[in-house]
């Protein structure tokens, strides 16, 4: 499963996959190499809802509480507020920074992905909210809607092609 998380400023792309007797977790920093660390299940324990951990010889009790993306990390007596984006909200706040999310003049692709299904001909007029099209990117399909009432001016994809991130989709008038 793949996350990115906030901390004082920095980002960072974080990717967990398991096994049987392990975790497997690659922690990157923007611009920097990526960490490798196996955590092994038998140095974790769920308690109450928190978490106790072994990592790299030290004990360390955490509490996570959340509110959508973001995060409250409690541990060592002190907490962070972090924000974390699982796969799900990853993709819609990239649809969203690339405009895709009802802006004014075009949906663009915030990700590589896939057209799945048109919604929308040339020239219709649309209200708030309407869906113009569905998208797969990371395994999964979204619907992308007007965010407010517009006309379409040209659509430059069609079903089933392959989109590069900062695509133009649809433009309106």
């Amino acid at each position: 499963m793949q996350f990115e998380a906030e901390l004082k400023g920095e980002k960072y792309s974080i990717e967990v996959s398991e096994n049987r007797k392990s975790w497997f977790v690659s922690l990157s920093k923007e611009g920097s190499k990526a960490e490798l660390y196996d955590i092994p299940k038998s140095d974790y324990q769920e308690l109450d809802g928190a978490i106790s951990l072994i990592f790299d010889n030290s004990s360390y009790m955490v509490d996570v509480t959340s509110d959508g993306v973001d995060h409250k990390v409690f541990t060592r007596g002190s907490y962070r507020e972090i924000p974390i984006y699982n796969e799900e909200t990853l993709l819609h706040e990239s649809l969203k920074a690339g405009g895709s999310m009802g802006a004014d003049q075009a949906i663009v692709a915030g990700m590589p992905g896939k057209i799945v299904k048109l919604k929308v001909q040339e020239g219709q007029q649309l209200e708030a909210n309407e869906p113009v099209l569905i998208m797969e990117a990371m395994k999964m399909e979204n619907e992308i809607r007007t965010k407010s009432p517009c006309k379409v001016k040209s659509i430059h994809v069609q079903d089933g092609q392959s989109v590069e991130s900062g695509a133009i989709l649809v433009s309106f008038e």
